[in-house]
């Protein structure tokens, strides 16, 4: 006997059908033990519709229905899809901490989970969400412009039901069910990680009990096709589809011209209902966003395409899968620890472009993420250090072409750089403390955009990093990477006083990382990291065969390092007092990720010391700097003890962080999630980045069994680490296209163990180095 059909339904001009799925796609579907659908195919005239489908395939039947009337008498047609399949059901399975599920959402909204894909931003639920580099106002009024969300809808039945709300952070699918004693109604949610210009509803209804009466779901929708932030006209419709567009209304540098942005999508109907002649039922509904009508209607193909070939939901699936493939990061251990590092990784890879087309319209990573970030609310979507220094390194160590994208970002703002620089009397370049498109200083308040220039540091880096890990050189050639740390070495220069006095050169009047201080002279983590700099640029002038500038070296080897010969510490600045409340985590970045040589006492000494006076409520990010600095002492227990600290800034039950442990401050705060993540890859593993090796050092703390890092990439070769018990284990299974063997060097022992592609190593758990092969002339030599 054939298997039952299943029924798929789409209003031309409402809806759009979406093909089940294969039992081997893992879009989060299961096929029940036993599934018994009514046939469904009324003796009606029928033809195929080759306004929607280019092709006809041999699993796919499609049929024109005449019309029929909806609840609304709203005429629609119907196409039918039939499949010879099993029915697939949505299954929650909750001891998969992959899957964040409840049977209530957050009573504060701001902690809706966040579905993003470095293109759009969307809170769920929300009536309006964000594209990447679409800013409305000027300079400090700059902010996320607000776009209205065509699928701002819930579903509500009729009779009371049981609730369930789940996160799928294998695929970046969000589910809300209600289901009844008659039945059950689900719909999904997607920003397309493949197709990143394009939103997905879902809705299906499975009959529960077997009965011959129709049953209607209402879809509750918030949308209206306004905005304050954009301007919106109504265009023609397109194949169906509703078509807005408009431009922002003010731009952010004047003179400048205003971003355009087309919105084109399927109409959402008042409600849905399943026949009495069928058991189950599925709609789909999608919108796209682009900077033009062509691409718009571009991305409404695409997904068009997408349904006919029954590939919408499969090639959204196919590309979380790839990246999950290319780093992912597993601990053994507590549940919340687990769910808390599985959340972290998907946070932060949801705020960046698909690993198939890094975009030049990728706007960068702000604090709170693309779906946050309006006029007035997590720091107007702006992008910070916290890009850089907080979210970029554990991006870089598995996925060097999403990191190249940072720095792409902040080579398109060059230009802004010089004009800041320029306008503070400064030679070079400037990057702004709040940079949105252009590079031009946005802050609100003029005088972290003036005084907190750490942020030059920061950037390069982050170029520092990635040519490390990658040996990439054309990104500082044609890359224009070169300029990038040139200009900031020559904005030092010009920033820098020398002091007669002392000997040395000062950087005066400025705000560190500690933001409860302003207008203070040498701070400690602002100088260090302007001799990063300026040591960096020496490098690469060297590598490129660029002349070197005298001042690059010479401020370098002379600029002060606030350090306290008596109690052994560096103060965070001149005439800081021991004791004296800081906002968050500063001179314990000497350490890490600045790597300022310093004695184990006076590591330890800066670590007690500012735990003792740090802000218990500051930012999330703190707590995991302290617990890499306990690991590099051998302390793993101190280490975790300070490390659990930031649960609190994680909200239930979709882990969602807030930038305050008490639930305030921006939400969806990567930057905590960042911090967090390094102290798991760069603090347990005691990775450390260096010119000529990948150090490591791992110490794990007891209530941690297993580590599996998979998918790290460096020099191009990936590689799995897993740290359980007293051994390391690496394997090798990808070689890097331009040839460059790896061995793994052991500092105790002298240990060499040569990596070969799909062959392991295990060896103790002790400090040494992932390097290259002596003997390989193909490498960029360092």
């Amino acid at each position: 006997m054939d298997k039952p059909d299943e029924v798929i339904s789409f209003f031309p001009g409402s809806a759009a059908p979406i093909q089940a799925h294969s039992q081997t796609q893992p879009c989060g579907f299961s096929v029940p033990s036993s599934a018994c659908v009514r046939e469904s195919r009324e003796h009606l005239p029928l033809k195929a519709d080759p306004g929607i489908l280019s092709k006809h395939h041999s699993s796919l039947t499609v049929y024109t229905i005449p019309p029929v009337l909806s609840k609304n008498k709203q005429c629609s047609y119907f196409l039918r899809f039939t499949c010879r399949h099993h029915i697939f059901r949505m299954s929650f399975v909750t001891s998969d901490p992959y899957i964040f599920t409840s049977d209530t959402m957050p009573s504060d909204q701001r902690f809706y989970p966040p579905l993003t894909n470095g293109m759009l931003g969307w809170r769920v639920f929300s009536d309006m969400m964000h594209m990447g580099g679409v800013y409305n106002g000027e300079g400090g009024d700059c902010h996320r412009a607000n776009l209205p969300c065509p699928l701002a809808v819930k579903i509500q039945l009729e009779e009371s039901g049981a609730h369930t709300y789940s996160l799928d952070t294998h695929t970046g699918v969000f589910t809300h069910s209600v289901c009844t004693a008659s039945v059950c109604a689900t719909q999904t949610f997607y920003a397309h990680r493949h197709y990143s210009n394009m939103l997905v509803m879902e809705v299906m209804l499975v009959r529960q009990v077997t009965t011959e009466e129709p049953i209607t779901v209402e879809l509750h929708s918030s949308f209206t096709p306004y905005s304050d932030d954009i301007v919106f006209h109504s265009g023609p419709d397109y194949r169906g589809g509703r078509h807005i567009h408009g431009q922002t209304v003010t731009p952010e540098v004047p003179g400048h011209p205003c971003p355009s942005v087309h919105l084109i999508w399927t109409p959402v109907v008042s409600s849905l209902t399943l026949l009495p002649n069928q058991s189950e039922s599925r709609w789909g509904f999608f919108l796209v966003v682009a900077d033009s009508a062509e691409k718009a209607h571009t991305f409404f193909d695409t997904g068009l395409e997408l349904i006919a070939n029954g590939d919408l939901r499969p090639s959204h699936c196919r590309a979380w899968v790839e990246l999950w493939k290319g780093g992912r990061v597993e601990v053994s251990g507590p549940d919340t620890l687990c769910r808390a590092v599985i959340g972290c990784l998907f946070y932060l890879l949801s705020a960046f472009p698909p690993l198939h087309s890094v975009s030049s319209l990728f706007g960068g990573v702000s604090p709170g993420g693309l779906s946050n970030g309006k006029q007035g609310q997590d720091y107007w979507g702006h992008v910070f250090w916290d890009q850089d220094t907080w979210v970029y390194p554990s991006i870089a160590l598995f996925y060097p072409q999403l990191a190249r994208a940072v720095l792409e970002y902040r080579v398109r703002t060059i230009e802004g750089a010089k004009t800041n620089a320029q306008q503070q009397g400064y030679k070079g370049l400037k990057f702004p403390w709040e940079s949105a498109v252009t590079g031009n200083e946005v802050c609100p308040e003029d005088i972290y955009g003036r005084q907190e220039i750490h942020i030059n540091g920061d950037v390069t880096m982050a170029f520092q990093h990635y040519l490390y890990l990658t040996q990439d050189l054309t990104m500082f050639q044609e890359g224009r990477g070169s300029e990038v740390v040139w200009g900031v070495a020559d904005y030092w220069i010009s920033r820098a006083t020398w002091s007669a006095e002392e000997q040395c050169y000062h950087i005066k009047g400025v705000i560190p990382p500690d933001e409860y201080y302003f207008n203070i002279d040498n701070s400690v983590y602002t100088n260090a990291v302007a001799r990063l700099s300026l040591q960096f640029a020496v490098e690469v002038a060297d590598r490129l065969k660029h002349p070197v500038p005298a001042e690059w070296q010479e401020v370098a080897d002379k600029i002060k390092i606030p350090f306290d010969p008596e109690l052994n510490y560096h103060p965070e600045f001149d005439g800081y007092k021991r004791g004296d409340h800081v906002k968050q985590a500063d001179a314990v970045l000497l350490g890490y990720p600045l790597g300022l040589t310093m004695t184990p006492e006076v590591r330890r000494n800066d670590l007690e010391l500012y735990e003792d006076v740090t802000d218990p409520k500051g930012p999330a990010m703190t707590w995991g700097m302290f617990a890499v600095g306990w690991v590099e002492l051998g302390n793993a227990e101190k280490a975790q003890e300070l490390l659990n600290r930031c649960f609190s800034n994680i909200q239930s039950p979709f882990q969602v962080w807030s930038e305050g442990s008490d639930g305030s401050g921006a939400v969806n705060f990567l930057t905590g999630m960042g911090g967090f993540l390094q102290a798991v890859l760069f603090g347990y593993t005691g990775f450390r980045v260096q010119k000529d090796c990948l150090a490591f050092a791992p110490l794990l703390p007891s209530d941690i069994t297993e580590l599996h890092l998979q998918g790290l990439c460096y020099l191009g070769n990936k590689m799995d680490w897993l740290l359980r018990g007293q051994e390391v284990c690496v394997t090798l299974w990808e070689e890097a296209e331009e040839h460059c063997p790896l061995q793994v060097i052991l500092n105790h022992s002298g240990t060499s163990f040569p990596l070969k592609p799909g062959q392991s190593v295990t060896f103790p758990q002790e400090p040494g180095q992932l390097q290259k092969l002596n003997s390989t002339p193909s490498c960029w030599p360092l």
